[in-house]
């Protein structure tokens, strides 16, 4: 298994758990029935954190969905025989050879084109930047063409490692073609027939080879750098404006007009006697593939940025009702895993009515959430600015929060006894036990002896979180269910 290195710097083979611990855990499982290497799967699944990423790259229509079909072992990424069919990001997970990681398919990549094209492309090119290695496909019965050789000026710039396939390789007289992609300079050609599987075997051999066991979590600073917080929102809530408040100063351009700020904006600022790393990120409009030109990039920018982040700060507008786009933006936080402050800009400006529905429309509309510090500023006063940094605080001690194994087994035990599971079919599956496999944000692994329901899943989490906090955070959990077997003697 992967070594994790833990926040006070020391190292682990099993996730969050320390040697002894974690052999207590495995007499706790081998007691109750589960085979060895199901739970060190288990384990390992939910405490490494971010899987090692794939992005597999081309122009169109040179075979990339049907690779990516032939590399998760389904068909699932939709084929058709012309080009431009694939045009946003779509990410799979896949296995091979034991170990897992997550296989981004692209649209084709293609140069100087506009329109619908041009952001294509764009997904193609973000896919790269955020990929720890990248599958570069080529047609072999076509050979290199230009827009290959400016495909391979692209890959040269990430820096990426890059396994070159020459697809469409489908006996002994196709070899020869996929040889003349040495010319490429990437290396050694692995010649395979996507559509028949011949040669995959061999090149994912060379995959696992190019991506890293786990990809390190780099937020934005080294060991002991400053924490990195990110300010992201709808246009115009205001938090160029908030930037310049804490900053105390006019770091960026703040403008009435919705958009001012385009590509994220790193500044270090000091607050509470601590250097923090504010990124001020621009406005997520709507949904991406919806968007165009220069809207469409600084979308994709703000999301690396909250990908970088270790705090997410979401402003909303608390004079306008909360939106749908308020709401997605939310979730995107939530997804990425990280910390989550919630701050309600423009608080100056309501009267009493409108807080009274403000509050109302947090309880429907912010459910979610609900577990987020929440505080309530305006960045043109200055109101309240002083509660932002307990609130980043609170958050990220959440967000880093381990409960050892013997008192999260003594919890789950209480709480199974006191509220078992509902039953379904005649069965009531029980949790058995369970372990917090990693934070930043916590995940946990939970042993079950049948399916465990989502709303019960929800009631753990809630309960979770009421016994031991994690406020600020969200919250993994997973469930593994014991085989059926004859009883051990």
């Amino acid at each position: 298994m992967n070594d994790h290195i833990q926040p006070d710097g020391s190292e682990h083979e099993h996730g969050a758990l320390g040697d002894a611990e974690y052999a207590e855990f495995m007499e706790l499982a081998a007691e109750e029935g589960f085979d060895v290497e199901d739970v060190e799967g288990a384990i390992e699944a939910a405490g490494h954190g971010p899987l090692p990423v794939l992005a597999v790259v081309g122009r169109p229509n040179v075979g990339k969905s049907t690779l990516v079909n032939r590399i998760i072992g389904r068909r699932e990424a939709v084929v058709e025989d012309k080009p431009g069919v694939t045009r946003d990001r779509v990410t799979y997970e896949a296995e091979w050879a034991g170990r897992r990681f997550k296989v981004v398919d692209t649209g084709g990549w293609e140069q100087d084109v506009l329109g619908i094209d041009a952001s294509v492309a764009a997904q193609a090119e973000y896919a790269i930047e955020a990929a720890d290695a990248v599958v570069f496909v080529v047609d072999a019965k076509v050979g290199a063409t230009d827009t290959d050789e400016a495909v391979v000026r692209l890959l040269r710039k990430a820096g990426k490692p890059v396994v070159l396939c020459a697809n469409k390789v489908d006996g002994q007289s196709g070899e020869a073609d996929a040889a003349y992609l040495w010319s490429l300079g990437l290396g050694e050609p692995h010649p395979v027939s996507a559509l028949h599987g011949r040669g995959t075997g061999d090149m994912l051999d060379a995959v696992l080879e190019a991506l890293p066991d786990a990809p390190a979590q780099t937020f934005g600073g080294g060991v002991g750098g400053p924490r990195r917080i990110a300010l992201i929102g709808r246009p115009n809530v205001g938090k160029s404006s908030l930037l310049n408040k804490v900053a105390n100063e006019e770091r960026v351009v703040v403008n009435e007009v919705a958009g001012t700020t385009r590509d994220p904006v790193d500044e270090l600022i000091e607050l509470g006697g601590i250097t923090w790393k504010f990124v001020d990120t621009a406005g997520i409009r709507k949904r991406v593939h919806l968007q165009q030109g220069a809207d469409y990039y600084a979308s994709l920018r703000t999301a690396a940025a909250v990908e970088k982040a270790e705090v997410a700060v979401i402003l909303i507008d608390a004079s306008e009702s909360i939106s749908v786009q308020d709401q997605r933006i939310v979730t995107m936080a939530v997804e990425a895993g990280r910390a989550i402050v919630v701050a309600f800009n423009k608080w100056d400006t309501l009267d009493e009515e409108r807080r009274y529905y403000l509050e109302r429309e947090i309880e429907t509309e912010l459910g979610q959430v609900a577990w987020a510090p929440r505080v309530n500023v305006s960045a043109l006063t200055g109101r309240h600015m002083e509660k932002l940094v307990p609130a980043i605080e609170t958050a990220l001690a959440g967000w880093e929060t381990r409960v050892p194994t013997g008192r999260l087994n003594a919890f789950l035990g209480e709480l199974v006894a006191s509220h078992p599971h509902p039953i379904r079919g005649g069965k009531q599956p029980r949790i058995l036990f369970g372990t917090q496999a990693g934070t930043k944000p916590p995940r946990f692994v939970l042993f079950a002896s049948g399916f465990i329901e989502h709303g019960y899943r929800r009631f753990v989490e809630r309960r979770l979180r009421e016994q031991f906090g994690f406020e600020g955070t969200p919250i993994h959990i997973s469930v593994r269910v014991r085989e059926k077997r004859g009883k051990k003697k």
